[in-house]
């Protein structure tokens, strides 16, 4: 028998209506499933679908991205992100909650279960550790005069910057498939079908704000990031792709920050290792999560 269709919910955070999709299956556990930067809550959707029968999942769209409203101020610094993400588990009850986060998405989910680690029961972190201890280095040695001189003037740049727009889906698909070859068609299409809006000449564009490209240039220090992780009490599954961009942990050193982590690397994946390898990713999953 087929489940019934997500529901969407929102719920109020910082004065932002931020949107969320609700799998249903109420009195199981918790788990939520929290997308990365320049993403939305639909790239989880085939993960969902394969939890929901033993799980009440939900999977919230950030601020800024998806159907969340965007910040007036254009915050969009990983102190709001996380609290947003608390204030949404709040809502939902304050745990226990088993969580999985990609990217962007992965660096809030760590950090709220360093700070609350009672209220979290497994922690998946998908590519999600933020910068590595050389790249805050680096940053730091500019000077924090020189960090927001160049984040100040490319914010006041993508003030003045027109929005990129599509001239019809195709095109749109096209930057899709571009950004991550490992895609299916199928695959691509469902993100850029969930991940674009029309605008009122017809053309589409991504529906993020395009101020989360401003970084901001002042975040927690490396030492003190390292202790949130310290503190995170529950088992954690951290997974990397052979072809990503981004370090791995146990070479950059971050694995060993962690009391209680397994680290897995997929071959043949980027970035994207739960769209890339979807059948061992999600194997690797349920295994992990019992």
């Amino acid at each position: 028998m087929s489940l019934p269709a997500p529901v969407s919910q929102t719920f109020l955070s910082q004065r932002l209506r931020l949107h969320y999709l609700d799998w249903g299956n109420e009195g199981a556990p918790l788990l939520i499933l929290q997308h990365g930067g320049r993403d939305h809550c639909r790239s989880f959707d085939a993960v969902a679908e394969e939890l929901r029968r033993d799980w009440h999942v939900i999977a919230p769209d950030l601020r800024g991205h998806g159907d969340s409203e965007w910040s007036a101020d254009g915050d969009y610094s990983l102190t709001a992100f996380v609290y947003d993400f608390a204030q949404l588990i709040h809502a939902l009850g304050d745990g226990p909650v088993t969580l999985i986060g990609h990217s962007l998405g992965g660096n809030v989910v760590a950090r709220y279960a360093g700070i609350y680690p009672a209220r979290v029961a497994k922690m998946v972190n998908i590519e999600g550790l933020g910068f590595t201890a050389k790249s805050i280095a680096e940053r730091a040695e500019k000077g924090y005069a020189e960090l927001m001189r160049r984040w100040i003037e490319l914010r006041r740049s993508i003030s003045t910057r027109p929005r990129r727009t599509y001239p019809d889906f195709e095109a749109a698909l096209a930057r899709m498939m571009e950004a991550n070859r490992h895609l299916t068609d199928a695959q691509a299409r469902h993100l850029t079908l969930h991940g674009t809006r029309h605008n009122e000449d017809g053309t589409l564009s991504w529906k993020y704000d395009h101020y989360i490209n401003a970084w901001y240039p002042v975040d927690a220090t490396y030492e003190q990031i390292r202790e949130v992780w310290a503190a995170i009490d529950c088992p954690s599954l951290l997974l990397w792709g052979r072809d990503s961009f981004f370090s791995s942990p146990d070479e950059d050193g971050r694995l060993a920050c962690f009391r209680n982590a397994e680290l897995k690397i997929y071959d043949d994946a980027g970035h994207w290792l739960h769209h890339d390898q979807f059948d061992r990713f999600m194997a690797d999953i349920k295994a992990f999560l019992g």
